[in-house]
């Protein structure tokens, strides 16, 4: 636990998180005092370990089942994170999964399987907790803010990926919800903004830096000339979550090491 927690009473629900970026964040979350919910569809296991290492630290967390893509599922996990908590503070929309191939060869399954969980899942979650947010308002001991969204998008927002339709179309679809949430929802003092991840190494991109091969090959996208790691992204969600951020509203921090800088140009392409 962090000496000076930013999020101090402050109740927290991170999508995803039984492993890789929604689980530094969730970790990165309780850190700094929030309450947290792990939110997982499989791997229950992997999510109470998460409780447990956060727990293990001195910090409060539940897991919770939901497919974020289900309405009904949606709706008892945010009752039950009331139940346990009271109300929802932070929402960090992290559930996201790919499902690859060449774009002659998708599948209206696979096309609609991403986005439904990438996009569709984050506009269930934001709608419940906004609806929070507007019934509760700002609570002035915990936040200047009534409530904080982080979505999480990918430098695939604006990066165009081929072999990857799906993926790329979830993550533009969610700059324009968030920053469309954001103008709505400012004048109510709900903050809305999305973190753009690079290359993290993580179990979805495993293939891209599981051999020196791959992973050299990958540096030549990346400026900083280092693979990022989960807890770049639960330090940066933290920190987005917090009071300290309090004018940052419907934008997208890349946090890529440079990824969004097209590298291949660097000596006139």
């Amino acid at each position: 636990m962090n000496p000076n927690p930013k999020l101090k009473g402050q109740s927290a629900l991170v999508t995803g998180a039984n492993s890789g970026i929604g689980k530094a964040v969730a970790i990165a979350l309780a850190n700094d005092g929030a309450n947290v919910v792990v939110n997982y569809v499989t791997h229950p296991e992997a999510a109470q370990q998460v409780v447990d290492e956060i727990k293990a630290n001195g910090g409060v967390a539940i897991a919770l089942m939901a497919d974020v893509s289900n309405e009904a599922q949606v709706q008892s996990m945010f009752r039950d994170m009331f139940a346990a908590f009271g109300t929802i503070d932070i929402l960090v929309n992290n559930a996201g999964l790919q499902k690859d191939s060449a774009f002659q060869d998708m599948s209206l399954a696979d096309w609609q399987t991403v986005i439904n969980i990438n996009l569709t899942g984050q506009f269930l979650c934001a709608r419940e907790a906004v609806r929070e947010f507007l019934r509760r308002g700002v609570v002035p001991e915990r936040s200047v803010a009534a409530g904080k969204i982080i979505c999480m998008s990918s430098v695939h927002e604006v990066i165009p990926w081929g072999g990857h339709v799906n993926y790329a179309t979830s993550k533009g679809g969610i700059m324009m919800l968030m920053k469309s949430m954001a103008q709505e929802l400012a004048p109510k003092r709900i903050r809305v903004n999305s973190i753009g991840p690079g290359a993290i190494q993580t179990p979805i991109n495993r293939s891209a830096w599981d051999t020196p091969e791959a992973l050299n090959s990958l540096l030549t996208l990346i400026p900083y000339n280092r693979i990022g790691q989960p807890e770049d992204i639960g330090k940066l969600a933290a920190w987005l979550a917090s009071d300290e951020s309090d004018y940052i509203t419907g934008t997208t921090v890349f946090c890529d090491g440079g990824m969004t800088l097209y590298p291949g140009f660097s000596t006139n392409g």
